[in-house]
């Protein structure tokens, strides 16, 4: 008998705790709520920081996957005869195979011989007064020992860092290695996202309530053709970044003109401060080595970043990406402490993205009052 009450008792319990809980004073549902809420954020926060690596992977997949897919809806657009889109895939990924074998690896590999050549001769450079090539103003004639005292110190911090930087990117090219599993895992991803991105984006779709499928189904192609015309533009900007600047080094003689020029492609990924960087890498590096020019190799450098920036950019980028400077490079630095360079390169777009989600969304609630 007491075994039954006590179960019964035990029973009342574990039914009414949550609503004594409830009404307790100093404790409210809302509150509870706000804390559940914010507990399940930072644990997805931190999941993708455990994850990371693979989410990068998984992103520059997505990316690829992009400029890949508008070269199979043109090849399928424009071919002769017609063509399924797997022969038009397997095309241009044999294209892009061609191109990587005949283009790319041989001028990565020279850009990595000039890579360990600079580090070999860094450390020579530095210990040579920096400032007797520059010519100063007169009024800062007078304190030329103190700016090359303090010139030489920055320099032995940055020989301590990017000497060793600079043969760990030559060897790393000239090897073939680095991350070889996710050089390797992103082609591969990115051929099964356009090819099966229709069953992906259906698989998304019939997740959601009907209610809400046209809504999905709206940003799914806002952000398709945001990440699209994104990543092209990056692509274009990035090669003739490349071509401008190593036909102008070469034919200038400036040093390291193909290490340089492949550098200054790279860093165009990198929204704002990459160009910068670049910039200054460039003007640094020729000044050290001796280059006569750095005046005109300065002016040169403003003036096709200024039609880069104002003429180029803006053509290619459209409306797509419509957020104010700073915000790019509040996004870029906040990114940079985030994730490092991953986070640099994936800050714009993500930012644009979440743009492209609230606007949808507050359109949808607008019509869903009207």
């Amino acid at each position: 008998m007491d075994r039954h009450v006590n179960r019964g008792v035990v029973k009342l319990h574990s039914r009414t705790a949550p609503a004594i809980l409830v009404t307790m004073p100093g404790i409210d549902r809302g509150a509870l709520k706000a804390a559940w809420t914010v507990f399940l954020f930072v644990l997805a926060v931190y999941l993708v920081y455990l994850i990371g690596k693979t989410l990068v992977v998984f992103a520059l997949a997505v990316f690829l996957a992009q400029l890949l897919g508008t070269l199979v809806e043109l090849l399928e657009r424009f071919a002769p005869h017609g063509i399924t889109r797997n022969r038009a895939l397997a095309i241009v990924y044999l294209l892009l195979i061609g191109i990587i074998v005949a283009v790319v690896v041989p001028v990565a590999a020279r850009a990595g011989e000039q890579a360990v050549s600079l580090a070999a001769r860094l450390p020579g450079v530095l210990q040579d007064d920096p400032l007797a090539r520059i010519p100063l103003p007169m009024w800062l004639e007078d304190l030329r020992p103190r700016l090359t005292e303090a010139l030489r110190g920055q320099l032995a911090a940055l020989d301590q860092t990017l000497g060793p930087m600079l043969k760990d990117i030559g060897s790393g090219v000239l090897s073939g290695l680095g991350n070889v599993l996710a050089a390797v895992l992103i082609p591969i991803l990115s051929f099964f996202f356009v090819k099966d991105g229709h069953l992906i984006r259906r698989a998304l779709l019939s997740a959601v309530k009907p209610d809400q499928r046209l809504l999905l189904m709206e940003i799914l192609t806002d952000l398709n053709q945001l990440l699209a015309r994104y990543i092209q533009s990056l692509v274009l900007l990035s090669i003739l970044v490349f071509a401008v600047y190593s036909l102008f080094f070469a034919a200038t003689g400036v040093p390291y003109a193909l290490f340089l020029a492949t550098v200054a492609a790279l860093l165009e990924f990198i929204p704002v401060a990459g160009p910068l960087v670049a910039s200054l890498a460039i003007l640094l590096i020729a000044g050290l080595t001796g280059y006569p020019y750095t005046l005109w190799l300065f002016l040169f450098l403003i003036v096709f970043r200024l039609i880069q920036d104002y003429v180029i950019n803006p053509f290619l980028m459209s409306a797509g990406v419509a957020l104010h400077p700073l915000v790019v490079l509040f996004g870029v630095f906040a990114g940079e402490q985030i994730g490092g360079i991953p986070g640099m390169f994936f800050s714009v777009p993500v930012m644009a993205a979440l743009r492209i989600i609230v606007l949808r969304i507050r359109k949808d609630a607008k019509d869903a009052r009207a």
